[in-house]
Order: structure tokens, then sequence, then C-alpha cells
């Protein structure tokens, strides 16, 4: 049987909830003052710089506190382990980018709409990736061979992904959603941003509803690969939750800076089944091969930035 060792503190893990619940309020109440409204791309880059920038600030604190307790060398394995983490993280959240336009597209939600779905949607992705982080964690440490069935899992999906890229799922057909449709009453149209409504003492759930469901059940699935994949990276809970918390954080104005774009980077959803097939192919030779870290990262960026690249130029071709 064996242990994960973490270097978060009882005060590190606290500090750090406290920070995300934090940012969480200002996102909800101090900026949700505005009401709905359409979030402008400078809205969302401006938003998507800072919280880049404080994942980035959180990992220097991370390395320069390591380094005066621990010594150089952990400090710069666990920040590599941390950064590699974030990005990789960050990388397969576009792919939860290209779920949501299709949802809204299909349900024609308004703009001034989204962003409210999209911090609840964000809310309990952090809930659920805390619950998957932590019976992740507890089962390594009881079965180190689960390690093998999360890379088998990843590389299945994977190479499904990448087999299916250009497969576009049909919302109509979705059991969830079908079994909504039949079992809740629903609106025909919005009414504002509300997610249920009251007619003659009734309660009617509205379009937005159906949406957040369905947002939520997403998170669900991208969790499954997602929580995986980091812990090919790391084992340590503590760089595991914090990475991937930061990533998720800046997945709402993400989402508003790349949408508009999704058909530009058309290939990316080939170069985030290679990430998978790579990561869950780490995981399995691990007993016999283990990648660096640092290697992992290079070809995180290496295959993100290729196929964003490769998308722009065939956009850019099919355009001329």
């Amino acid at each position: 049987m064996n242990e994960l060792q973490s270097i978060g503190t009882w005060w590190m893990w606290g500090g750090f909830g406290i920070f995300v619940v934090a940012m969480l309020a200002i996102d909800m109440f101090a900026l949700g003052r505005k009401g709905a409204h359409k979030v402008g791309a400078r809205e969302a880059l401006i938003w998507s710089l800072v919280w880049f920038t404080l994942a980035m600030v959180f990992g220097a604190a991370l390395w320069a506190w390591l380094d005066y307790t621990s010594g150089k060398a952990i400090a710069d394995a666990r920040a590599m382990e941390y950064l590699t983490g974030y990005l990789l993280e960050k990388t397969l959240a576009m792919d939860n980018i290209f779920v949501f336009v299709m949802i809204f597209s299909y349900f024609a939600v308004p703009l001034e709409y989204q962003k409210r779905i999209l911090v609840y949607g964000v809310l309990g992705a952090i809930i659920l990736r805390a619950l998957m982080i932590l019976i992740g964690a507890w089962l390594i440490a009881q079965f180190h061979w689960v390690l093998y069935v999360f890379g088998a899992f990843l590389l299945i999906t994977g190479i499904k992904m990448f087999v299916f890229a250009d497969h576009e799922p049909n919302l109509a057909t979705n059991p969830l959603l079908k079994w909504l449709r039949q079992h809740v009453r629903i609106t025909d149209k919005y009414h504002a941003d509300k997610f249920w409504i009251t007619k003659n003492g009734v309660r009617w759930f509205t379009p937005m509803f159906l949406v957040l469901v369905l947002i939520e059940f997403s998170d669900v699935i991208f969790a499954m690969d997602s929580i995986p994949a980091i812990f090919a990276i790391t084992n340590d809970p503590f760089i595991v939750f914090t990475s991937n918390i930061f990533a998720i954080l800046g997945l709402r104005a993400l989402y508003f800076l790349l949408a508009d774009m999704t058909e530009r980077f058309h290939l990316l959803k080939f170069g985030l089944a290679l990430v998978l097939i790579f990561v869950g192919i780490k995981m399995l030779i691990v007993e016999w091969f283990k990648i660096p870290v640092a290697v992992s990262l290079g070809v995180v960026v290496a295959v993100l930035g290729t196929s964003m690249l490769l998308s722009l130029l065939a956009t850019r071709k099919a355009k001329s």
C-alpha cells in the first residue's frame, strides 16, 4: 500500500481554498452586478490574461517556498510538474469550449445569457473535480495498478477522439435531453436568464435550465479525461488540484475569447486526441520507462501549437 506524498500543508490547502472562494465571489457578485450582458473580446482577453498571470504567479510563489524549505532540486521538480499539469489541463479544457459552442448554438442561447450559465458551470466543475481528485488520489495510494487503468482509458479515449474528430454529435438524440423533455415541464422560450418560472402556481423550467444541465453533464465527461491525465504528470494531490482549478477558473474567459474562432481551429481536436494518446502511453509504460516531465511539457506545447498553426494555414488556404 503506497501513501502519496504531498507538498501541501494544511495552511496551503486552506489558503488556496480561500483564494478560490474569493475569486468566485468577485466573479459572481461584484462583476455580476453588470447583469446579463454580452462579454466582448476585450473583456474576455483581460480576464484570460488575469487568470494566466495569477496561475504563473502562484507557480513562482510555490517554487520560491519550496526552494526555501526543501531545496532547489525539489522546487524545480514540483514547479515543472505544476506548470506541465496546468498547460495540460488548459489544453484539454479547449475541448470543453467546442462542446459549449455546440450546446449554445443548438439552443440559440443569447450571448448576454451565456455568462451566467458558464459561471455556474465553472462552479460545478470545481466541486466535481475536487471530489474526483480526492477519489483518484486515494485509489492510486491504495491500488497502484489503477494508473494502468487510467492509461488504458486515456489511450482508448484519445484514439476514439481522433477517429471521430470530424463527427458532429446530434443533441436531438441525446438520451439525457430526451428524458428531460419527456419528464420536465419546459417553456417554449427564454424568460430573461431565469432557469425556471411559475405559471398558474406550477413551476416551469426554461431552456436555460436544459443548457445548464447539459453543461454540467459535459463537465462530468471531461473530468473523466482530465483527472487521469494529470496523474500521469504528478501524484501530488496539491499540485493536481491547484493546476486543475487554475485551468478551470480561466475557462469562462477563454470560451468568450475563442468561441467565435472554433472553426478556425478545427484541427485542434486532432491535437487534443494526440495529447490524450501520448499521456495514456506515458502511464502504461511508466514501469519500464518514465518520460521526464519536461519532455511531457514539450510534447503538449508542440502538439497544441502545431495543430493550431495547421488549422490557421488550412482555413487561410480555403478562403484564398
